[in-house]
């Protein structure tokens, strides 16, 4: 069957939004202020990588049957939009709703409580991820949301980059290794090898 081309525009909640503009058909694409880059610009690819975590977080959600955790990772993902729109703006304090020291703090209270939730034995030691499909998704998000804060720090190396996002994106990978680390149904530890003397 012939797939048919949507080329005209579609009205949403009073808004008409473009399906595609071919704006990008050469390689680059509008930052938030309206500057043009290419789409594999290192700022493109922090902000995308955000864009990623939101997604995926999406999927741990919906993985999830506690309505307060599912509460929590929609605040993380609303929350990420702005760290994701001021990494988007070549003059990120131009960027008007911007995360705040207490987002920051919201985050490590949450951290405290899972980690005051978990069986302190091996709490912080390395473990095979996934032991469930909820466990398994918040490592993703997890290890997406550790490769976003490297994105960042290779950005910041040229470009201002603000610390209160960058703390922020740090905070929120500790978060979801704690509730990820809280979710999974057992606990494989990994373990140094024994040398043949016995000796680790």
């Amino acid at each position: 069957m012939m797939m048919r081309r949507v080329n005209q525009s579609k009205f949403r909640g009073g808004v008409i939004i473009k399906i595609y503009t071919k704006s990008g058909d050469k390689g680059q694409t509008s930052l938030y202020d309206g500057a043009r880059v290419d789409k594999d610009d290192i700022r493109v690819e922090a902000y995308g990588t955000i864009d990623e975590l939101k997604s995926t977080l999406g999927v741990a959600k919906n993985l999830l049957d506690d309505q307060e955790m599912r509460d929590q990772i929609e605040w993380v993902q609303k929350y990420l939009f702005k760290v994701g729109g001021e990494l988007a703006t070549q003059d990120g304090a131009q960027f008007k709703d911007r995360i705040v020291a207490e987002d920051i703090e919201q985050l490590e209270k949450w951290i405290d409580l899972y980690v005051d939730k978990m069986n302190d034995n091996g709490a912080f030691t390395f473990i095979i991820p996934g032991t469930n499909s909820v466990a398994a998704a918040l490592h993703v998000s997890r290890t997406v949301c550790r490769r976003a804060e490297r994105r960042m720090i290779s950005l910041a190396k040229i470009a201002p980059v603000a610390d209160t996002i960058m703390k922020f994106v740090n905070r929120l990978s500790d978060f979801l290794y704690a509730m990820a680390r809280y979710m999974e149904d057992d606990i494989i530890a990994i373990r140094a090898p024994r040398s043949q003397n016995g000796k680790k």
